[in-house]
């Protein structure tokens, strides 16, 4: 057994604009699991006399994490989660960097392929800890900022097909992205809402007053912001802007600073203070080589650890990431964002966001690690 003590729990932080509490929570885990948890000294009265087969972590009052929450993943270690295929090795390239939860995400493919996939996802969920649901990111987009997602497949979130695919996911559907102008009279997103689906404005074209309107009917998420929509503009924010103005949306937000600059990344967090999750968007040549790869079905090249569809004249649009979340805290710290946000914005955020527990219950899988005052990670 291992008890960590002087610790500040990650879903214990006041707020995003408290100072930090000093560290006084503990937990207690055996194999796996957590066991006992609290708070002060009362950690001692679990050593009992002559045992030593008990490991005291004393955290020095760093921040303390069951792991990070990714509610936007494609796959990892050369396997896409639309495929036909054990999701273990994509599962295990996230929670090897210390992802405790993450939500798995299905590009635009013909619908019956969707269906087919979501349907796969939907089984695989009961048999991975770790895998909270499915995003179905498409095929309801708009063909001006699709980025990476096959044109001919993309459709109008018609109230049947959006039910089809709500349908082949068995209650496992966690988020839908909708571009809202492909949504006549907001149908499906309202329909969603009463599911209790988390629908995404993403992949759009639509402007301020749009976007607004689908977040007024109940979306709440704002997919990889800045990235698949237009750009906020002083006389036309769009759906950023739309976005900002809505208190109860979560602004998705892909740190591996090719998406997103340090610059923008510090500006969303100060405009949206408790809003920004962090997510990877990570396809499945994360934690592999560069080389040849396919999203769906389009072919990517990745070069550098950047991955673009293959166009007739070279690499093209950006197709995802190979991003850890690990990785995605530290450059967010190293953008200029102070650590208990950036570490907020990979764990409790997304997971409000989501619906997702912000932390473990006795019995529960846990996977404990403190986060250093670089952002770093020491697992414990």
């Amino acid at each position: 057994m291992r008890i960590i003590h002087s610790a500040t729990r990650t879903d214990h932080l006041t707020g995003v604009t408290s100072p930090q509490p000093p560290g006084r929570d503990w937990i207690a885990v055996d194999q796996g699991r957590l066991v006992a948890e609290g708070s002060g000294d009362s950690w001692l009265s679990l050593l009992p006399h002559g045992v030593s087969d008990i490991a005291v972590i004393h955290a020095e009052s760093a921040l303390l994490t069951s792991g990070w929450v990714d509610g936007h993943c494609h796959g990892g270690r050369g396997v896409a989660f639309d495929e036909d295929t054990d999701f273990t090795p994509a599962i295990a390239a996230h929670t090897d960097h210390g992802t405790r939860t993450l939500v798995a995400s299905l590009v635009t493919n013909p619908m019956d392929t969707e269906a087919t996939a979501a349907a796969r996802l939907a089984a695989a969920v009961g048999h991975h800890e770790a895998l909270a649901g499915i995003h179905l990111e498409g095929p309801f987009l708009d063909h001006g900022h699709r980025g990476a997602h096959a044109p001919e497949h993309l459709l109008p979130a018609s109230l049947a097909d959006v039910q089809r695919l709500y349908d082949a996911c068995a209650g496992h559907l966690t988020q839908i992205t909708i571009a809202p102008e492909h949504d006549p009279g907001l149908v499906a997103t309202n329909w969603l809402v009463e599911q209790g689906v988390m629908v995404a404005v993403g992949h759009t074209s639509c402007d301020y007053a749009t976007a607004l309107a689908a977040f007024d009917a109940g979306a709440s998420i704002l997919t990889h912001t800045f990235n698949g929509m237009p750009g906020l503009h002083h006389r036309e924010p769009g759906p950023i802007g739309a976005a900002l103005d809505s208190p109860h949306v979560t602004l998705e937000l892909i740190a591996d600073l090719v998406h997103v600059t340090p610059t923008l990344i510090r500006t969303l967090f100060a405009a949206a203070p408790g809003r920004v999750g962090l997510i990877t968007d990570a396809m499945s040549a994360t934690g592999s080589a560069d080389g040849q790869y396919m999203l769906g079905s389009l072919p990517v090249v990745v070069a550098d650890g950047v991955a673009r569809i293959v166009g007739p004249d070279g690499p093209g649009s950006i197709a995802g990431s190979t991003l850890t979340m690990d990785v995605a805290v530290r450059n967010v710290v190293a953008a200029g964002v102070a650590l208990p946000h950036a570490v907020a914005a990979a764990t409790t955020t997304p997971a409000r966001a989501l619906g997702l527990p912000l932390f473990p219950g006795l019995g529960e899988r846990v996977d404990p690690f403190l986060i250093l005052p670089d952002g770093g990670a020491r697992r414990v």
